[in-house]
C-alpha cells in the first residue's frame, strides 16, 4: 500500500509521457517500462485496453520487474517523477492542475469513447488542457485508432513529440498506423528503441 504522506509534497513537473496500448500493449510495456531509470525526469501515465482487475495485476507485474514505481492509478494521485500511473480498468484517466501547480490524477466513469474505457483519447485530450508541460505522447500496438484524436488536440496545443511503434514490431498495426495516416507522429519506432527515445526526451 502506497502511504498518503508521499502523496502530500508539492512536486513540480516540466514533463510528462504518455502511453496508449491495447492488443499486444502488456507485452510492449513490458519492453517499455521497466528500462526506464528510477530518476526519470517525468511522470509516466498509461492508458491500456484492458477490464479492470486486470490493470493492477499489470501494475503489480511491472512494479516487480522496474526500477521506476508502478501503480494502478487512483484518484487525487500527484504526479510524481519515477512513477508510472496505469489507468484502472473501466475508469477514464484525466490530468487536472490544481491551484498550487500540482498535477493530479482524476478519474471518471464517463460515457466510453468509441467504445474504450479507459480511452486513451481521454488522456491526451486532459494533457492537452494543460499548456505549460511539455508532453511525450506515445501510441503502440492496438486495435482500431484510439489515441489519434486525441493526438490531434495534444498537437494544437503545442509542446508535444508523438512516437509511434512501427508496423515490424506490433501485435496489431492499428493504432500506431491511424496516428501516423493522420500526420500527428513525429517518429515512428521499432519497440526496442521506444524507452531510449523517452529517456533522451525527459533526462534523467
Amino acid at each position: 500500500m502506497f502511504e498518503n504522506k508521499i502523496n502530500t509534497a508539492k512536486v513540480q513537473i516540466s514533463r510528462i509521457v504518455a502511453i496508449g496500448a491495447s492488443t499486444g500493449g502488456p507485452k510492449a510495456l513490458q519492453e517499455i517500462i521497466p528500462v526506464l531509470p528510477e530518476s526519470i525526469k517525468a511522470p509516466v501515465l498509461v492508458v491500456q485496453h484492458m477490464p479492470q482487475g486486470f490493470t493492477k495485476i499489470l501494475a503489480e507485474r511491472l512494479n516487480k520487474l522496474s526500477m521506476v514505481t508502478v501503480k494502478e492509478a487512483e484518484e487525487n494521485d500527484i504526479l510524481r517523477p519515477g512513477y508510472v500511473y496505469i489507468a484502472p480498468g473501466n475508469y477514464h484517466l484525466n490530468v487536472i492542475e490544481k491551484k498550487d501547480s500540482s498535477l493530479r490524477i482524476r478519474l471518471s466513469k464517463e460515457e466510453p469513447v468509441e467504445g474504450h474505457r479507459p480511452s486513451v483519447n481521454k488522456m491526451f485530450c486532459s494533457l492537452a488542457e494543460i499548456k505549460a508541460i511539455e508532453k511525450i505522447a506515445v501510441i503502440l500496438t492496438g486495435m482500431g485508432r484510439d489515441g489519434t484524436d486525441g493526438l490531434l488536440e495534444l498537437k494544437k496545443s503545442g509542446k508535444v513529440y508523438t512516437i509511434a511503434q512501427n508496423e515490424s514490431t506490433s501485435v496489431i498495426y492499428g493504432m500506431p498506423k491511424s496516428a501516423v495516416e493522420a500526420g500527428v507522429v513525429d517518429i515512428v519506432l521499432p519497440l526496442g528503441d521506444i524507452s531510449a527515445e523517452i529517456i533522451k526526451c525527459v533526462g534523467v
